[in-house]
């Protein structure tokens, strides 16, 4: 019975903390950028900025707190109070919109430090707690289970967070009352964690000298490139995402500036595509755990590539904003997200196996290097240059400053880029083949 309670707890806390998080993350991910461009200015130099820094914080956080809790083997400390900070800094950011549009720079400033900061505590309680902790407990009866939870999850995030925070937001754009409730909610798990972990749930301490040296040895990648698949598997990660990030940092702005939706619709336009294609993970984990994650990448990205060429062929005279449904837009993003689940599934499991068991934390900082910090400055770069040029443009009286509408040529250069991912996978499975 203590056993079958005890699996109760843990899935509790692998979908409850899982989903706040990633709940969490797409608000950043896709609110922030449409409040940007709602209050601030439609300027994507602003939305450039905020992913290069908020990257470097992630990045940085991960290998900090991934190695003191290597350390000291208490990832429970990290969770609690990276998802309570967490959530207290994202209330922090809605109040940016306060400052005066007069004092631009300023503003653009206090944007992306504010942005950094709440991402740092997130990867606090997210990348070096949840996320280790989940590798700690990973057996062979539950990774396909495990894998499923941690791939959907960004999916169900997206859901939620866009249909909630669109209903939120609302057609008044009251995005105040967004960060204020999405904040309350990452905290309050934040607690709840901190109740549920128990010292059970601490792993012993891996101490490698001094605090900083034991910090410094991970960026001696002679280890990590001895780990030839696992390099093969980040490098096709790193690809991947920062043609993802070219189109998805904007895809919010694009529904909304491009499209001419308002965004309480466009919460549901995504929403619903996006239930569908969270299906296709039931199958998936189960080619998983027999063991054919290279196949299940591989099939992601191709997936994905088409979705993005659907999405890049909609025009704005085709689609009627008022309504929910366009089929054309519905193909595209459901084909996307069939994709994008099949990469996150399977390459989150593949490449937590390849990790050394007495670094874990400090692996899932290298994870983070390549799914993070180089997809976003890649990602955020290539997606600027593309929305300033070919797209729409108008000077906002106000500020005095440019103004840039996405167009759809992100999803065409971004599903190119991403094409270029299979050449790593399928050179392991090519490994594991021979």
């Amino acid at each position: 019975m203590e056993k079958k309670r005890s699996n109760f707890r843990m899935w509790l806390l692998v979908w409850g903390l899982g989903l706040a998080g990633q709940i969490c993350w797409n608000m950043e991910n896709q609110w922030f950028n449409t409040f940007v461009y709602s209050k601030i200015g439609k300027d994507p130099s602003i939305i450039t900025g905020m992913l290069i820094c908020s990257a470097l914080a992630t990045t940085f956080s991960t290998f900090f707190f991934g190695t003191w809790s290597d350390r000291t083997g208490k990832r429970r400390h990290f969770i609690s109070f990276g998802y309570i900070l967490w959530g207290i800094f994202t209330i922090a950011f809605g109040l940016t919109e306060f400052i005066s549009k007069d004092l631009y720079v300023f503003l653009g400033i206090m944007v992306v430090l504010a942005d950094t900061v709440m991402s740092f505590f997130g990867s606090m309680g997210n990348d070096s707690g949840f996320n280790t902790w989940t590798n700690d407990i990973m057996t062979d009866f539950n990774r396909g289970g495990i894998g499923a939870a941690l791939a959907t999850q960004p999916v169900l995030g997206t859901i939620l967070g866009t249909v909630v925070g669109g209903l939120l937001v609302g057609s008044n754009d009251n995005y105040m009352r967004l960060f204020l409730v999405m904040g309350a909610f990452v905290i309050i798990f934040g607690v709840i964690s901190f109740f549920a972990l128990s010292p059970a749930d601490d792993v012993e301490p891996h101490k490698d000298g001094s605090f900083w040296h034991q910090f410094m040895t991970v960026f001696n990648f002679k280890r990590f490139f001895s780990l030839k698949e696992l390099v093969l598997v980040n490098v096709g990660v790193c690809v991947f995402f920062i043609g993802f990030n070219v189109y998805f940092a904007y895809l919010g702005n694009y529904l909304i500036h491009f499209l001419g939706y308002t965004p309480d619709i466009m919460g549901i336009v995504e929403a619903v595509p996006l239930v569908l294609a969270m299906l296709t993970a039931i199958p998936v984990s189960k080619f998983i755990n027999d063991g054919k994650t290279a196949e299940v990448a591989i099939f992601g990205v191709i997936v994905n590539v088409i979705g993005a060429i659907i999405t890049y062929f909609v025009r704005p005279a085709s689609v009627d904003p008022t309504k929910f449904f366009n089929l054309h837009v519905f193909l595209g993003i459901l084909v996307v997200g069939i994709g994008y689940i099949s990469i996150l599934q399977s390459t989150k499991v593949w490449s937590k196996q390849l990790y050394p068991k007495d670094a874990k934390g400090q692996f899932e900082g290298i994870w983070i290097l390549f799914f993070v910090l180089l997809p976003m400055i890649g990602g955020s770069l290539i997606g600027q240059a593309v929305v300033k040029t070919g797209g729409e443009t108008f000077m906002d009286e106000i500020s005095g400053q440019m103004q840039y509408i996405p167009n759809q040529n992100i999803f065409l250069v971004g599903g190119l880029i991403c094409l270029l991912s299979i050449i790593p996978f399928a050179m392991n499975l090519r490994k594991k083949k021979s």
